[in-house]
């Protein structure tokens, strides 16, 4: 049996939330200014998937847990899927003008055939993969 998810909630801890909203404001993302306040914002990735950022003592509040120290091990790689090899430059060339880094790696032979991606850590650290993927190209 498949579970059906009708959405899905990514929560990001951050540093300073004016900055982080700035930040994918700038990218093209939009808040969804009804959950959005001192505490956190929830960015609008499409109609079926948000990114909560919240406050760094908003988000230990959830898990009673120290956040991860993101600068020395990764968390998490969240990875956006858009639709052509120009797209994935596009957003990360205007993400890393806003202050991003640029964390691409090369790709094996089996995967450039069938996949284009680049790599970015925002503003607090967070590791995002933009790739593009000809389907058509795993088939063979």
């Amino acid at each position: 049996m498949t579970v059906k998810v009708s959405s899905i909630y990514v929560n990001l801890p951050v540093k300073d939330l004016s900055r982080s909203i700035a930040f994918f404001k700038a990218l093209g993302f939009e808040s969804n200014e009804e959950f959005t306040d001192d505490k956190g914002a929830s960015l609008v990735m499409n109609e079926s998937i948000f990114v909560m950022l919240l406050t760094e003592e908003f988000f230990a509040s959830f898990t009673h847990q120290q956040i991860a120290d993101i600068s020395k091990e990764n968390e998490v790689i969240l990875a956006l899927q858009v639709e052509s090899k120009e797209e994935v430059d596009e957003l990360v060339n205007k993400a890393i003008e806003h202050g991003a880094q640029d964390k691409t790696t090369a790709l094996s032979e089996e995967e450039e055939a069938m996949m284009y991606y680049r790599r970015i850590k925002d503003l607090d650290g967070h590791l995002w993969e933009i790739m593009y993927m000809d389907m058509s190209a795993m088939a063979n």
